[in-house]
């Protein structure tokens, strides 16, 4: 049979569980956001950089930025080192694009 022993925590009751929720949708909301913002930064890359490491620079941008999100996710939702980094990406992105 299942064991029906005590939890170690106290289960959450209304307000307090309503605040939980929405606490937790509003970092996942941000870090989704973080996300998108690397994503449609390579997407610059991808499209305007000449340089032969363009897929070098786009997908690794991605791949550090969603570690530096999920990084600060579990910081206790300290936006600001992937923002940061996101910022240092856009600039470099932007010096190296060549518009033709």
């Amino acid at each position: 049979m299942a064991d029906h022993g005590h939890f170690s925590q106290p289960a959450l009751t209304g307000m307090d569980a309503h605040k939980a929720t929405y606490d937790g949708f509003l970092a996942g909301s941000v870090a989704l956001a973080l996300i998108c913002f690397y994503i449609l930064v390579a997407l610059v890359v991808f499209r305007f950089m000449d340089n032969p490491m363009n897929l070098v620079v786009g997908f690794g941008g991605i791949i550090v930025g969603a570690i530096a999100t999920l990084i600060g996710l579990k910081a206790g939702r300290n936006w600001l080192i992937p923002g940061v980094l996101l910022v240092l990406y856009a600039v470099f992105a932007a010096a190296n694009v060549h518009m033709s």
